[in-house]
C-alpha cells in the first residue's frame, strides 16, 4: 500500500482532519487564555498556575485513564471529550461577553480543558494503528502531525488578531473547531480494544507503567521527553516576550507561538516522504540536543526576527523526537496495552509540556524571564548527556522495530 494512498483512505482523512480542528481549536483559546490573563494580574507565576491547572487531570486520573482507552469504544471517547471540550471554551465565551471570566474561571477551565485532553489522548494514539496498516504507521503519525502543526502555524495568528478585536471571538472560533471535531469522530470505524474489557483492577490499571518498566527503551524515549521539554519549554513565557521583551501585542504573541510549528510543519514533510530507517537513537538525541540550543537562543535574544528564527528551529528539532518516540512506543506495544501504555506517555508528556509552564513560571519569577528560559535550555542538554549513558541501548538503537 503506497504513502500516497492515505490521500484516498476515508477514515485517515477522517482522523486528520480532527486532528487540525482540535489542535487549531486549543491553539486559539492558548492564545486568547495567555494573553488574557496576563493582562488581568500581570503575574508570570499565574500564567506558569494555568499550566499546572491543566497538568493536574493526568496524575488525578492517571490509573483510570489508560483503562478507559482499553476497555471502552475509543471514537466515543474522543468524541465526548471533544465535546467536553467545546463546553469549556463556551464558558469562556459566556464570561467574555458578560465581563465576569476572572483568573479563578480561568483555572476552572484550564483544568475542565486538561480533564478532557487527559482522557483523549490515549484514546486517539490507540485509533491511529487500527486506522492504517502497520507498514504505513510511521508515515501515518508524521502525518498526522503536521496536521496538528498546520493548525499551529494558522490558528495562533489567527486568535492573536481577533483577540485584539474581541477575546470573545476567539473563544467562539475555537468552540466551533472542538465541535467539527467531535463530528468527524463519527466518520471513524468503531474500533473495541483486542482482549476484551478487563475489571478495573489496581493490578490492571498499574500494567502499563510496569509494562514501560520492563521495556528500558521506551522509558528511556519517554522520560528523555519529560525532562527535556520540563526544562526547556519556555511556552508558557511568550506573553511575556512578546509584551515586555519583544514589546508587540496579541499579533507578536500568535507569530511566536505559531514559529515552532512552521519548523515542525516542514521537518513533519519532510520526514513523511523520507521516513526515518537507520540510526534512530542517535537521531533522537541530537533533535533533542538542537531543541536545547534552539531554546538558549530564544532566551537570549532581544530581536522579534531571532526569537522567530529560534522557535522554528525548535519546532523542527522536537518533530524530529516525536515522530521517533511516537512510531516507537505504538510499534512495540501490543494493542491490549495501548490505551494504557499511552496513558502513561500522556502524563509524561503533560508533565513536560504544562508542568514545564508551571516550572517556568516559577523560576521566571524568581530569576525573570530571560535567565529562566536559557537555564532551561542548559538543562535539557545536560539530560541528553546523562540519557545516553542512562539508556545506552536506546542510543545506539538503529531501527523503529
Amino acid at each position: 500500500m503506497p504513502a500516497d494512498s492515505l490521500r484516498h483512505h476515508r477514515p485517515f482523512l477522517a482522523f486528520w482532519s480532527a486532528q487540525v480542528m482540535t489542535a487549531g481549536g486549543f491553539q486559539v483559546l492558548t492564545v486568547a487564555i495567555g494573553w488574557q490573563m496576563y493582562t488581568l494580574t500581570g503575574s508570570a507565576l499565574d500564567l506558569g498556575l494555568t499550566g499546572l491547572f491543566e497538568f493536574l487531570p493526568r496524575v488525578l486520573f492517571m490509573l483510570q485513564i489508560g483503562h478507559v482507552a482499553d476497555k471502552y469504544e475509543r471514537r466515543l471517547i474522543c468524541a465526548l471529550t471533544k465535546a467536553l471540550q467545546v463546553a469549556g471554551a463556551l464558558l469562556l465565551f459566556a464570561g467574555s461577553i458578560g465581563g465576569w471570566l476572572n483568573r479563578e474561571t480561568i483555572f476552572a477551565v484550564a483544568f475542565l480543558l486538561g480533564t478532557a485532553r487527559a482522557f483523549e489522548m490515549p484514546a486517539m494514539q490507540a485509533l491511529l494503528p487500527g486506522i492504517v496498516p502497520a507498514p504505513l504507521l510511521p508515515t501515518a503519525v508524521a502525518a498526522a502531525a503536521s496536521a496538528r502543526q498546520a493548525a499551529i502555524i494558522i490558528a495562533p495568528a489567527i486568535g492573536g488578531f481577533l483577540y485584539a478585536v474581541g477575546p470573545d471571538l476567539t473563544y467562539g472560533l475555537s468552540a466551533l473547531a472542538y465541535a467539527i471535531a467531535t463530528g468527524l469522530m463519527f466518520a471513524l470505524p468503531q474500533q473495541k480494544p483486542q482482549g476484551g474489557a478487563q475489571k478495573a483492577t489496581l493490578d490492571n490499571l498499574l500494567a502499563g507503567i510496569r509494562f514501560i518498566r520492563s521495556r528500558p527503551d521506551i522509558l528511556g524515549a519517554i522520560s528523555l521527553d519529560l525532562f527535556a521539554v520540563l526544562l526547556g519549554g519556555a511556552t508558557a513565557l511568550l506573553p511575556i516576550f512578546a509584551k515586555d521583551i519583544l514589546h508587540t501585542g496579541p499579533w507578536g504573541l500568535g507569530l511566536l507561538r505559531s514559529a515552532p510549528a512552521v519548523g515542525a510543519i516542514a521537518m513533519s514533510v519532510w520526514l513523511a516522504h523520507h521516513p526515518l530507517r537507520h540510526r534512530v537513537g542517535r537521531t533522537m538525541f541530537a533533535a533533542v540536543a538542537a531543541f536545547g540550543v534552539a531554546t538558549i537562543v530564544f532566551g537570549v535574544s532581544t530581536q522579534f526576527w531571532l526569537s522567530l528564527a529560534a522557535l522554528v528551529v525548535l519546532g523542527a528539532a522536537d518533530m524530529v523526537s516525536m515522530v521517533i518516540r511516537g512510531t516507537f512506543v505504538q510499534l512495540e506495544t501490543p494493542d491490549t496495552m495501548r490505551g494504557r501504555v499511552s496513558a502513561v506517555n500522556g502524563l509524561f508528556i503533560g508533565a513536560s509540556n504544562q508542568l514545564g509552564e508551571f516550572e517556568s513560571g516559577v523560576t521566571a519569577a524568581l530569576f525573570g524571564p530571560m535567565l529562566a528560559v536559557v537555564l532551561g535550555g542548559v538543562g535539557t542538554l545536560a539530560v541528553v548527556v546523562v540519557w545516553m549513558r542512562l539508556f545506552p541501548t536506546l542510543a545506539q538503537r538503529d531501527t523503529l522495530h
